[in-house]
């Protein structure tokens, strides 16, 4: 069995947060990077300027947007 190393860049580890089928929301981001909201969402920005595709999904009634990315770009700068 192999041991899957662990994202170095916080970029990194974003991009992998964001490639998991559920995706993730701006609170599970943020706490898990320890990033104020605002600045969660300037790091989802900078994906997109990056060439990601990200798609946002509305879950249901009161649940906050699902980010997940859909299409990557062809050459990858992590």
């Amino acid at each position: 069995m192999t041991q899957q190393t662990k994202p170095r860049t916080k970029k990194a580890q974003l991009i992998q947060v964001l490639s998991r089928k559920a995706g993730a929301d701006v609170v599970t981001i943020s706490a898990k990077f320890g990033w104020q909201p605002h600045s969660t969402r300037a790091a989802l920005t900078g994906l997109r300027k990056s060439g990601y595709v990200l798609e946002a999904e509305k879950p249901g009634s009161g649940k906050p947007l699902r980010y997940c990315i859909v299409n990557k770009p062809a050459v990858d700068s992590v």
